[in-house]
């Protein structure tokens, strides 16, 4: 398969913003000229074509100031040298409403140089210490696990103008599963869609670099779960299709990759209230499962199994009022997650709890709740958290019982407040 060339930065920034093609940019850097009072200014389908060029002509400064309100990145950000070399101070542009949620903070180097100064042998050793921070994920609180991350990352992006060839874009991998896992980490245990939105594109940057359309599709993939979970069905569509466009044109595509990508959209659509289509989705992800074939699947892929697509199903089916069929498939997720999914088990621990609030159980909930609780005093994690901070509200006709008054000691005590504060 041919290497993907050009501008990578400005093309991942352009598909992660949600503007699919090069001439939906150009519509979109158009109505920002009308927005900012620069409705002279003209951007061609053209135009965006040079820019995502292997030698991308540096922006003119209206053009600059249209790229930076559009898609909240500097133009060096986005893949642009200034003719007089080097990189400005310049920071990005403040974001409206609808484009990138968040300036990249750390843009990626330059391309490599025509001479390096590093062994091939560095990029072996740093993916090493990527896939030990992928197994310490499971066991480090979300805190500690995310700053050696960042920093890791950091430090990758330096090193690759130090390394050219093969070796370097092995290095671009690393580091965009380095960037990935810090972006997972500020969405789904700190909760901070805006951090994590803004890692999603520098690690979609580095995929691209890499030339890794897998890991680009992963990015994506996750990359959707931002627009999903704040209602914008239509953002998180537009991030799937071009997670699946991504997947595609990998070399091969594990079944269970495929199934992935079902099972983030019925999560979305749940998000969104389409319950209904949602299980469809989810019916078409186990079809997919049931059919796998034998691909092997990348080492980082390492987040998702049958298990998992269980637990959405039982989320699902518990938002679409399907409370039995939510009951029995959340209680054999629990008997069948493995001991060190603490995370994971908090999450289904508190969707049992909601099964038992909409029956009218308020003990059962209040008992499941504890045990997430439980859980969360060994290791963090916001979005159970979130789970049981749900129940509790469902709870309040019942708030003057024994077992809510228990459950309120523990929710509310000195510890547990003091770590939600501090998320």
């Amino acid at each position: 398969m041919p290497r993907e060339s050009g501008n990578v930065k400005l093309k991942a920034a352009r598909q992660h913003a949600g503007y699919a093609s090069q001439q939906a940019l150009a519509d979109a850097l158009a109505r920002a000229g009308v927005e900012l009072g620069e409705a002279d200014a003209e951007v061609s389908i053209r135009q965006v074509r040079r820019w995502e060029s292997a030698t991308p002509p540096w922006p003119h400064a209206v053009h600059q100031r249209l790229l930076e309100h559009t898609l909240g990145m500097s133009v060096e950000q986005l893949g642009f040298t200034p003719p007089w070399g080097g990189q400005s101070e310049r920071q990005a542009a403040p974001v409206r409403s609808g484009a990138a949620a968040h300036p990249i903070v750390l843009p990626l180097p330059p391309p490599a140089p025509t001479t390096t100064t590093q062994p091939a042998a560095l990029a072996v050793d740093y993916a090493a210490v990527t896939r030990a921070h992928r197994r310490l994920y499971w066991r480090v609180q979300p805190p500690l696990i995310r700053s050696a991350a960042a920093e890791h990352a950091r430090f990758g992006a330096q090193l690759l103008s130090e390394v050219g060839g093969m070796p370097r874009r092995a290095l671009a991998a690393a580091l965009a599963e380095s960037l990935l896992l810090v972006g997972r980490i500020e969405f789904f245990d700190l909760r901070q869609p805006v951090e994590a939105d803004a890692k999603f594109v520098e690690a979609l940057q580095a995929a691209g670099a890499a030339d890794d359309q897998l890991l680009g599709a992963a990015i994506l993939g996750h990359s959707a779960f931002v627009p999903g979970w704040a209602g914008d069905r239509d953002g998180a569509a537009e991030r799937l299709r071009a997670a699946r466009a991504y997947a595609r044109r990998a070399d091969s595509v594990p079944a269970s990759f495929t199934t992935w990508l079902y099972a983030v959209e019925a999560e979305c659509e749940t998000r969104c209230g389409k319950h209904r289509e949602a299980l469809r989705v989810i019916g078409q992800a186990e079809d997919t499962l049931a059919g796998g074939d034998e691909t092997p699947l990348p080492e980082w892929f390492d987040w998702f199994s049958p298990v998992r697509l269980a637990s959405f199903k039982g989320n699902t089916q518990l938002k679409a009022g399907h409370l039995p069929q939510a009951r029995q498939t959340l209680l054999q997720v629990l008997e069948n997650l493995p001991e060190e999914h603490r995370k994971q088990r908090t999450v289904v621990l508190g969707d049992l709890a909601a099964v038992a609030v909409a029956e009218g159980d308020p003990e059962a909930a209040c008992a499941r709740a504890v045990e997430a609780l439980d859980q969360l005093s060994i290791t963090w994690y916001a979005t159970g958290m979130d789970r049981i901070r749900e129940v509790r509200r469902a709870l309040e006709k019942w708030g003057d019982r024994e077992c809510v008054t228990q459950l309120d000691d523990r929710l509310y005590e000195w510890r547990t407040t003091l770590i939600a504060l501090q998320r």
